[in-house]
C-alpha cells in the first residue's frame, strides 16, 4: 500500500534514522567521522537521529523497516548505491522520504540528483530538499540457490557481461582503486568473456502486443547521469518517467560494445548497429532452449550480484519518496531534456513495437 501522507522537510524534519555502511567507498578512515559530521548538522537542525551502523544487506533493510514503525520521517543511506539499494528494499510503500549522504564509490544516485558529495554538504541540503516520488524497478530472479528472488531498484539493472563484471570484480581492488577497479575489470571482459544469448520478451501494462528478441545483454536504466566518463549511459532514461529504458545489445561484437561505450563517453546520438535503446513497461528474460546448464547469465541491480536468469522486470509506479537537493528541481525546470519538455531525437529512441529483425552479429 502506498501511503498518501508524504512528510515535507520544509515543515521542519522532526525524526530521523541514519543508516551507514562501515566498508562503502575509499575512504574506510573517515568514515566515522563523516557521518557524525552529518548527523552533527542534522541535530543541530532540531532533528532527532538515531544512528545505526550496517553490517550486511539484510540488516540494512530490517533496520530501515525498524524506523518505519518507529515513526521516523526520514532515512538516511549513509554509503554507496549498494547502501541506498539495501535501504530501498524497506522503504518502498512507506511515506518515509529517503536522504542520500554519498559515501560510496561510484555514487551514481547521488550524481543524478547533483548531490554534493560530501558528507556535511549532502546533509545540509537535505534541510532543504524537496520531497520527490518516483516509481522503482523491480526484478523476480532465481538466487544462486535455485529460490525465487526479488528486489527493487532505482539506478539501473543488468543481465549478462554487465553483471558478470560484479561477479568477477575484487572487492580489495575496488577498495584500493576505487572506479579504476570496475574500469579495469570491465576492459578485461570486453576483452575476454564470451557473449552468450538470451532471449528477452518486452511489453507494455496491457500485454496486448509482446516483443521477443535475442541479446547478449540488457540493461535496464533509471537514472539519467551517472556521473565520470560515461555520464549518460542510456539517453532518455529519468526518474521522472514509470517506465523502463532498455538498452539491448541485439550483438555479440566486441566492436559495437566500445562503439556504444565510446558514444557515451563523447556524448554522442549516433547509431550503434545491433544496439538499440527502447521504452517498455515490463521485460521477461530467459535462457535460450540449448543454453547450457553450466553457463550462468548473472543478474545484478545497483550494482549488487542477485542471481541468475530467469528475470522479469517491471516497474512500481509511486513507490518511494526521494530527497532531492532544490537545485536539481530548478535544473529540471530548465533542462529541455526533462521528462516535461523532452523531444527524443531521431535515432536515439525506439518504440517498443517497431525494432526490426536483425541478423546477429
Amino acid at each position: 500500500m502506498i501511503h498518501s501522507c508524504i512528510y515535507n522537510p520544509k515543515d521542519s524534519m522532526r525524526k530521523a534514522a541514519l543508516l551507514y555502511n562501515t566498508l562503502s567507498g575509499r575512504r574506510r578512515g573517515r568514515r566515522l567521522a563523516d557521518v557524525e559530521i552529518a548527523v552533527g548538522i542534522l541535530r543541530n537542525a532540531g532533528v532527532e537521529v538515531s544512528v545505526t551502523a550496517t553490517r550486511s544487506a539484510a540488516d540494512a533493510t530490517e533496520q530501515t523497516r525498524q524506523a518505519v514503525a518507529e515513526g521516523c520521517e526520514a532515512v538516511f543511506a549513509c554509503g554507496g548505491d549498494g547502501t541506498v539499494h539495501d535501504v530501498l528494499q524497506g522503504l518502498v510503500g512507506s511515506s518515509l522520504a529517503l536522504g542520500v549522504i554519498p559515501l560510496g564509490t561510484g555514487n551514481a544516485l547521488a550524481h543524478d540528483l547533483r548531490l554534493p558529495l560530501s558528507a556535511a554538504a549532502a546533509a545540509r541540503a537535505a534541510l532543504t530538499a524537496t520531497p520527490r516520488r518516483i516509481a522503482v524497478g523491480q526484478v523476480r530472479y532465481q538466487d544462486f540457490s535455485g529460490k525465487l528472488g526479488s528486489k527493487y531498484f532505482t539506478v539501473a539493472l543488468g543481465i549478462g557481461v554487465d553483471a558478470h563484471l560484479f561477479y568477477k570484480l575484487n572487492p580489495l581492488l575496488k577498495l584500493r582503486l576505487g572506479m579504476g577497479a570496475y574500469y579495469a575489470q570491465a576492459t578485461r571482459l570486453w576483452l575476454t568473456h564470451k557473449m552468450d544469448y538470451f532471449t528477452v520478451e518486452l511489453s507494455e501494462k496491457d500485454r496486448r502486443q509482446t516483443h521477443k528478441t535475442e541479446v547478449s545483454q540488457l540493461l535496464a536504466v533509471r537514472i539519467r547521469d551517472f556521473g565520470g566518463p560515461l555520464h549518460e549511459l542510456a539517453p532518455g532514461a529519468s526518474l521522472d518517467r514509470d517506465n523502463l529504458r532498455l538498452v539491448l545489445f541485439r550483438t555479440s561484437s566486441r566492436l559495437a560494445y566500445l562503439r556504444y561505450i565510446m558514444q557515451r563517453f563523447f556524448r554522442m546520438n549516433r547509431n550503434v548497429k545491433g544496439i538499440e535503446l527502447v521504452d517498455s513497461s515490463e521485460a521477461i528474460c530467459r535462457p535460450l532452449a540449448n543454453h547450457r546448464e553450466s553457463t550462468r547469465i548473472l543478474v545484478q541491480a545497483d550494482g549488487e550480484l542477485l542471481g541468475t536468469l530467469p528475470a522479469e522486470i517491471s516497474m512500481v509506479p509511486d513507490a518511494v519518496t526521494l530527497l532531492v537537493p532544490e537545485s536539481q528541481q530548478h535544473r529540471r525546470r530548465r533542462d529541455p531534456n526533462s521528462t516535461a519538455l523532452r523531444r527524443e531525437s531521431p535515432g536515439t529512441h525506439l518504440n517498443v513495437f517497431v525494432l526490426h529483425t536483425e541478423r546477429r552479429r
